[in-house]
């Protein structure tokens, strides 16, 4: 069996890896990506696999925006490491979900169950694939609460969002800092890709607020912006190539 994992976290997806092997060393890890723009060129040139794990959120956003570019024509598990919010859509709509940390008694179950579907089943389940893949509507503004009022903040004032283990931030064009109690991958799905990238863990970036990169010493990229961070902004040897492609697109 050929398997596609598609997953950005480097631990999660050893971890995979070895929960396979151990199930059955005869499951061919076929490939990994990390972004979806990745994907989207790795289906552009592969054979699709037998199988697909799927993170649902990835370094550039939703991993349901793969559904917009490619016809994927093969079962798919998710993997999550929260996403209460779907977890419904999920039990109808998937063949299985697993919730991080992976463990090999949840992955084999959804195996399992991938080797009782029939092909009416998978026809079945792809055709309902849609539901659950973004709309493409995105939002124009924010409502930031401040003590006992909400601020709305148009998302072309942002320069980029940054989180700690405390909090996250959102910092504006014009030098303000405010708090703001969403995580980063909740963020990024309701932003435009085009405009904002998702330069690592702690960082998303509009696109008019870069004003130059510098080629670091390992192939990452170093990224000033308009306005002072609070630390340093690299992109990974990995995403440098599609964060450059990004940076260039129209």
């Amino acid at each position: 069996m050929k398997v596609l994992i598609i997953e950005d976290e480097t631990i999660a997806y050893d971890n995979l890896c070895e929960i396979l092997a151990q199930i059955d060393p005869s499951i061919e890890v076929v490939g990994n990506t990390e972004s979806v723009s990745q994907s989207v060129e790795w289906f552009n040139n592969h054979e699709q696999p037998d199988i697909i794990f799927m993170d649902i959120h990835l370094s550039d956003g939703s991993a349901f925006n793969i559904f917009n570019a490619v016809n994927i024509e093969v079962p798919i598990i998710f993997t999550t490491a929260y996403d209460e919010y779907a977890l419904e859509a999920f039990r109808v709509n998937s063949i299985d979900y697993l919730l991080k940390p992976l463990d090999a008694d949840a992955v084999k179950h959804a195996l399992d169950k991938y080797f009782k579907l029939t092909k009416v089943d998978i026809l079945s389940y792809l055709s309902r694939m849609t539901q659950l893949t973004p709309k493409g509507k995105y939002i124009k503004k924010l409502l930031v609460p401040e003590k006992d009022k909400l601020v709305p903040v148009a998302i072309e004032d942002i320069s980029f969002f940054y989180t700690t283990a405390k909090d996250t931030r959102i910092y504006l064009k014009n030098g303000v800092n405010m708090a703001y109690g969403s995580t980063l991958d909740s963020i990024m799905q309701t932003l435009n890709p085009q405009n904002f990238f998702r330069a690592n863990k702690q960082f998303i970036l509009s696109r008019e607020s870069i004003t130059n990169l510098t080629v670091w010493f390992d192939s990452r990229l170093l990224v000033s912006v308009d306005v002072d961070t609070p630390e340093r902004i690299y992109v990974s040897k990995n995403r440098a190539a599609d964060f450059k492609k990004w940076m260039t697109e129209s």
